[in-house]
């Protein structure tokens, strides 16, 4: 039973979607780490909202960010299936590795803090072009990945629309606390990122780039 299940897997498919959401999440996470974390962009979606909480509710980002991320997956669950969170796993691994190696290493990028425009747009080409690949790959780079593809499956928008909801919404909230000089920045990643997702995300396939296959 074994063999015969073996020999019925798409070695090519699975191969290509593993590299797929391997050079995705070494993309994704030099650009978080060497723009992001070093100029001090803002984020929507998940990581603002746990944020948000952060600071109004006063519950520690431990707490907020797992309830958070389980909350998504749980609903990616329902509507988009378990072999969507077996690959989501595979990337969450990766990425967690990845990170460890950034984190060893000098900053690889020059510092962009005097240049925030530059940053933004540059941070938005890591970030769309990085997660594009791992939702390419079937899988989820994060809570807002799974809940943007779920608001998808739900709506049938486009996925960069189901981004653009789900981050606008957090960083108009985040305006309560964060000048609004800060937010802009994050706005102009956010516009830049989640249509490249979309384009990502339809690359070289023949069905519609709204409709990437998770399962």
């Amino acid at each position: 039973m074994l063999r015969t299940r073996l020999a019925s897997l798409d070695w090519h498919d699975l191969l290509r979607r593993f590299a797929l959401i391997v050079v995705g999440s070494g993309i994704l996470t030099f650009g978080i780490h060497n723009i992001h974390q070093v100029v001090g962009i803002t984020e929507g979606g998940v990581i603002g909202a746990l944020l948000l909480a952060n600071h109004w509710l006063g519950i520690p980002s431990s707490i907020v960010s797992p309830a958070l991320d389980i909350l998504c997956y749980a609903v990616a669950l329902r509507l988009l299936g378990a072999g969507f969170l077996g690959w989501s796993a595979v990337s969450s691994a990766f990425i967690a590795g990845f990170y460890a190696i950034w984190e060893q290493l000098p900053h690889l990028l020059p510092d962009l803090s005097a240049w925030p425009l530059v940053a933004a747009v540059a941070g938005g080409l890591f970030v769309g072009m990085g997660a594009g690949l791992v939702v390419r790959g079937g899988a989820s780079a994060g809570g807002d990945d799974a809940l943007a593809l779920s608001i998808q499956k739900v709506s049938g928008w486009r996925l960069s629309r189901c981004y653009l909801v789900t981050d606008l919404s957090v960083l108009l909230l985040s305006l309560s606390y964060i000048p609004v000089t800060s937010i802009v920045y994050s706005l102009i990643t956010v516009f830049i990122s989640s249509p490249l997702i979309d384009v990502i995300v339809g690359m070289g396939s023949d069905e519609p780039a709204n409709e990437p296959q998770v399962a």
